[in-house]
């Protein structure tokens, strides 16, 4: 099992990634100070189902309560954040109580948020059960959505650990696996050249994927997340550049509906879009030809014609990187080196009629 270390303003708290590193759960826990008096899982109703009896043999000797939410994007909804709450209170949860995230993203975000704001804050572990959770759970974002942007309730709210168990990701359907592989790649582009370069040449399919070779990736994802946050917790500068691909692909969501089409699928059409803004804004001279036959073989699609352009700017420009109406895109001049960048609607447009 790997262990790898965040430092935040909150202090340090590991994440523990491997075979079974859902063992260290106990000892996890009894390392918290002050010590944690009661418990509530709020779990992914799929990945629960699936996993019950792993799971509940950890959670036995916790007494914890369960409190069961929809799969995917439908979690981070008012809804399912107000019966969250209320499941909080009925366990009779206090300032000492932890709260347990068993899901993927969406999962972790709704229960990162119902910890944030419960008490004002108490504690909770993430224990991520996708590809995609390796960036979501890491770093203290917590969030739902609203009808009209992603993510535009929340709060920075470290976790105390990320338990990140690779057992789960055995029952993963491949749409979700490619969707969260999504972002290994945008870990890639934005900060590691070598690392994409390996990626292009050793990967051909993201079927049955060599589990040592999984790992690895996913432990490059979560060094390249940690380098960034450690810098800048609260998104004032470089975290930012962790959004390489999420302008476009947010709106991409938002007008698709969230859970319509997967969070990586809309993140890999934006990133595409992205890298031909910054070949136009930054003289990007990275081959996008070769790598947009790459993730077709791995089954992405890379373009997306079905809504018009104003709606889509609409969606972007509320976007948090906008300051005052101006579109921000994180463009790279170079892979591994990305900037944050004003682009004008007419920039934007010019960029999606190429693309259509």
């Amino acid at each position: 099992m790997e262990t790898i270390h965040i430092q935040s303003s909150q202090g340090t708290y590991p994440v523990m990634l491997g075979d079974g590193a859902l063992d260290s759960l106990n000892e996890v826990i009894q390392s918290l100070n002050p010590a944690c008096t009661s418990f509530l899982l709020i779990a992914d109703e799929t990945v629960y189902s699936l996993h019950k009896a792993y799971v509940d043999s950890y959670l036995d000797q916790l007494d914890a309560d369960i409190h069961l939410v929809p799969s995917g994007e439908q979690a981070k909804s008012f809804h399912c954040y107000e019966k969250a709450m209320g499941a909080a209170l009925e366990a009779g949860l206090d300032r000492h109580s932890v709260i347990l995230a068993l899901g993927g993203g969406a999962t972790g975000d709704l229960a990162g948020f119902v910890a944030a704001t419960y008490m004002r804050g108490i504690r909770f572990i993430q224990i991520p059960t996708t590809v995609l959770a390796h960036d979501s759970a890491v770093g203290g974002k917590t969030a739902i959505n609203h009808p009209l942007g992603k993510n535009m309730t929340g709060s920075f709210h470290q976790p105390s650990a990320v338990i990140y168990d690779s057992r789960f990701l055995d029952t993963l359907p491949l749409n979700e696996f490619r969707s969260g592989f999504a972002e290994v790649i945008k870990h890639a582009l934005i900060a590691d050249g070598t690392f994409l370069q390996e990626l292009m040449r050793s990967l051909r399919s993201l079927e049955k994927m060599d589990p040592a070779f999984l790992l690895y990736c996913l432990k490059r994802g979560i060094e390249i997340k940690r380098d960034i946050v450690e810098l800048d917790e609260k998104e004032l500068g470089v975290r930012a550049f962790l959004n390489f691909g999420h302008t476009y692909g947010h709106a991409v969501e938002a007008w698709s509906g969230y859970g319509n089409k997967t969070h990586g699928e809309c993140v890999m059409i934006g990133m595409v879009f992205a890298l031909y803004v910054s070949r136009h804004k930054r003289n990007l001279s990275f081959d996008i030809d070769s790598f947009r036959l790459w993730i077709k073989q791995l089954g992405y699609d890379d373009v997306f014609k079905s809504a018009p352009f104003n709606e889509l700017l609409t969606i972007m420009k509320k976007d948090k990187k906008t300051i005052g109406k101006e579109v921000r895109f994180v463009l790279l001049s170079e892979v591994g080196n990305p900037e944050l960048v004003p682009v004008s609607g007419e920039e934007l447009e010019e960029t999606f009629l190429l693309l259509g």
